[in-house]
């Protein structure tokens, strides 16, 4: 049957209709949902609350680098940094590097045992003596030195090769422990056997980018019948002219050494300063160069870049091209040569 010509034709209208429809659904389809004025104030709050200080860090876990005040009056310990030794401890971003010739083979197995054993006995003691959290960081490396009695890790020959692998120890550590919680990281090598009871409370309390004790060795001297102390770590020194005239006539792979007869410098060595009849702990001391025997660094200074070369930079690796990089980068280093860490004496 032929169907009506009216019946067969589409409305006008119904055609603008159903394009406006048309046009609409897809424009509700795209466009992004308008929160209402209340839950984006919120929502912009929550970001800022969240928001964290230092650009490398996440949003979800701010670095903070100003700590609130507790309720006894003392300012709350950044992470890293344990409170004082009535209040419980807060323990991030502590590393301690073990001397690469104690990390091989059953004596590596026996050291990971007794530190295991010491840090069980620590969380299971008294709360205030507890830290928040404890992490082992096992890598051993393959040793650069057949020998590892002291004489031979210490001969000059040996020193290059010996300081970049410690390097490539200290730069694992750093890149595998450093959060974004983190606000200091402590260097303290496993052979040192003294240090103050509130070794991290005074270090951190002078609030400097890179700071370091002179390391020293307690020994027993036999013309005087007695026991005495003498400096170890010859790594923290104020530059001199001699030097960089030595470093200006090297080739791109050789390093300065400090402490060897066969390449005097004539720095100004922080181990030779202290005046022991007149000892004054809070001196501090600019430095060009640091020893890592016992170092506290800001973990900004990491952050930003600052890392133990184990290449030459400058002519220097391991922790006294750490100083470079670090002053380099604008950061103050320090030292203080009347502030004693002790030294394990082979």
């Amino acid at each position: 049957m032929a169907v009506a010509r009216s019946m067969r034709r589409t409305s006008p209208i119904s055609l603008v209709l159903a394009a406006l429809l048309a046009f609409g659904f897809i424009c509700f389809l795209l466009s992004p949902s308008t929160p209402s004025a209340s839950s984006a104030s919120a929502s912009s709050q929550q970001r800022q609350e969240n928001a964290a200080e230092h650009p490398l860090s996440p949003p979800t876990k701010p670095f903070f680098k100003s700590q609130p005040v507790r309720s006894d009056g003392y300012k709350a310990a950044p992470p890293g940094c344990p409170l004082r030794p009535q209040q419980p401890n807060q323990h991030r971003g502590l590393t301690d590097l073990p001397g690469i010739h104690r990390t091989e083979d059953k004596r590596g197995n026996a050291a990971v045992a007794a530190l295991e054993k010491a840090i069980a006995k620590t969380q299971s003691g008294p709360i205030d003596n507890r830290f928040a959290s404890i992490s082992i960081l096992r890598q051993d490396f393959e040793p650069p030195l057949k020998s590892q009695d002291e004489k031979a890790r210490h001969a000059m020959a040996a020193q290059k090769e010996r300081r970049e692998s410690m390097s490539r120890a200290r730069n694992s550590l750093v890149f595998t422990t450093l959060g974004p919680g983190t606000s200091w990281v402590l260097w303290l090598d496993s052979d040192i056997v003294e240090t103050p009871a509130t070794l991290i409370q005074d270090l951190t309390g002078f609030d400097q980018p890179v700071i370091v004790p002179n390391c020293f060795q307690r020994y027993y001297d036999s013309s005087k019948k007695k026991w005495d102390v003498r400096p170890y770590d010859y790594n923290s020194w104020v530059d001199s002219q001699t030097a960089q005239n030595l470093a200006a006539n090297m080739g791109p792979d050789e390093i300065l050494l400090e402490g060897y007869a066969e390449m005097p410098t004539y720095r100004t060595l922080m181990a030779h300063l202290p005046d022991m009849k007149k000892l004054d702990p809070k001196k501090m001391l600019a430095l060009d160069g640091v020893g890592g025997t016992a170092l506290l660094v800001k973990a900004d200074v990491h952050r930003d870049g600052a890392m133990f070369p184990a290449f030459p930079f400058f002519h220097l690796v391991e922790t006294e091209g750490f100083a470079k990089m670090a002053r380099r980068l604008g950061y103050e280093v320090i030292g203080l040569p009347d502030y004693f860490v002790y030294h394990y004496n082979e």
